[in-house]
């Protein structure tokens, strides 16, 4: 079965906070594919955390610093000598904008850049584009499809493109879109409560992976804390430091490791400072892939405490290194963390975190167990080189007309 060359695009790549996609680029490019990088942005250096990370950058075509000067002119005269497809992406941009003028600008501007992107994508002999994210630049791969013929897919994350679904015209993409890739069954009924039934069978699970080889299971035998995101509000970090305070005298000896950054750290620095925290705990900000795992041998429990998520790969990682983890019950998050390997708690009580936090300091032997079965889950189910053969044979089967294999359900679909 012949595979088509693959363009990758999302808002900025690479980046540290979505090291998910440069793997699953890794593991395509090691099945056979070959896949164009393509980024809206240039990534910020604070993002560029490791040497993979840097030569990823490097190799990877920027839309808006293409625009500049007459490459951006040059693009739209290529598209305007094809006037049928030039009209129907431009009515399209018009058609999907947001209401207002703001919206029907940017829009035009999406437009602007879907040319170019077109324009490089023909010039490398690209023969599919996906996205990851679902929102502008997602709106710049269809635009690009619309202009250029080559068809398009993306990965649909979650939470937050479905709070404003109908914003990003998440209908419009999954109708025109080859096919979707969802993170989770959560993620893909989401999805169904926009997209028309009749593309329902092109809404396919393809979890976000991890490599288990890459992290080492260590004796978690103290009392220190991991937490890896950004420093947002989403992520519920002031919650996580409420439950700090309530065991500060049970646990003398507890510590918590920050890995991120984000528009919160400095609340979150002061928060720690006015609960009598501060010394207890290590702001690390971003850090590579290989200082993540290596953290992890150093964390008895990991914790997410998050409002809103999809399904974390941070979870998956510290689940591989067979650390316990602790975090929220919501949105897909309880399709990975099951079977013991962890507990979940309501979003929002610092006491129920407390407890579950507890839980795990106090009992080492249940820490093993707990370990051992979120290594298994991983390996399982979310390891990258599964998901990225499954997301190939996708590529693969729309390329080639044929129906696509449709992925096995898991126990926990079975309700076992």
């Amino acid at each position: 079965m012949t595979l088509p060359k693959l363009a990758y695009l999302t808002g900025e790549y690479p980046r540290a906070s979505d090291t998910f996609i440069q793997r699953e680029v890794a593991a395509l490019r090691a099945l056979g594919h070959e896949v164009e990088t393509c980024s809206i942005r240039t990534t910020g250096e604070e993002h560029l955390v490791g040497p993979e990370q840097r030569a990823e950058h490097k190799r990877t075509f920027k839309v808006l610093d293409a625009c500049k000067g007459a490459r951006l002119l040059w693009a739209h005269l290529r598209y305007l000598k094809r006037p049928g497809r030039y009209g129907r992406a431009l009515a399209l941009a018009w058609r999907t904008a947001p209401k207002g003028i703001k919206g029907r600008l940017y829009n035009l501007i999406y437009f602007a850049e879907a040319a170019v992107l077109a324009d490089h994508l023909e010039r490398q002999k690209v023969t599919h584009l996906h996205n990851h994210i679902a929102k502008a630049s997602c709106t710049v791969a269809m635009l690009a499809s619309e202009l250029s013929g080559i068809p398009f897919s993306f990965t649909i994350h979650g939470p937050d493109i479905f709070f404003e679904p109908h914003h990003w015209r998440i209908d419009e993409k999954a109708s025109r879109a080859a096919f979707v890739a969802c993170i989770s069954n959560f993620c893909r009924s989401q999805l169904m409560c926009f997209a028309p039934q009749q593309h329902w069978d092109r809404l396919h699970i393809i979890h976000c992976g991890v490599d288990p080889d890459r992290y080492s299971p260590a004796p978690h035998a103290g009392q220190n804390l991991l937490f890896v995101g950004r420093l947002a509000g989403v992520k519920g970090v002031p919650v996580l430091l409420q439950a700090m305070a309530d065991l500060r005298d049970s646990h003398p000896d507890l510590r918590l490791t920050l890995i991120g950054d984000g528009p919160e750290r400095a609340a979150i620095d002061a928060l720690a400072r006015q609960l009598g925290l501060h010394e207890r705990i290590t702001f690390m900000g971003y850090r590579s892939q290989s200082e993540v795992a290596e953290a992890l041998t150093q964390a008895d429990v990991f914790v997410l405490p998050s409002f809103a998520e999809g399904v974390p790969v941070v979870l998956m990682e510290a689940m591989a290194a067979a650390v316990p983890v602790v975090t929220t019950q919501i949105a897909g998050v309880p399709e990975l963390v099951r079977d013991g390997a962890g507990t979940l708690v309501p979003p929002g009580d610092a006491q129920a975190l407390a407890k579950a936090i507890t839980r795990w300091l106090d009992e080492p032997a249940a820490r093993r167990v707990a370990g051992q079965s979120g290594r298994a889950i991983v390996e399982a189910e979310f390891h990258i080189q599964t998901e990225a053969a499954r997301l190939s044979s996708l590529f693969a089967a729309y390329a080639n007309d044929q129906t696509p294999a449709i992925r096995p359900m898991i126990r926990q679909e079975l309700n076992e």
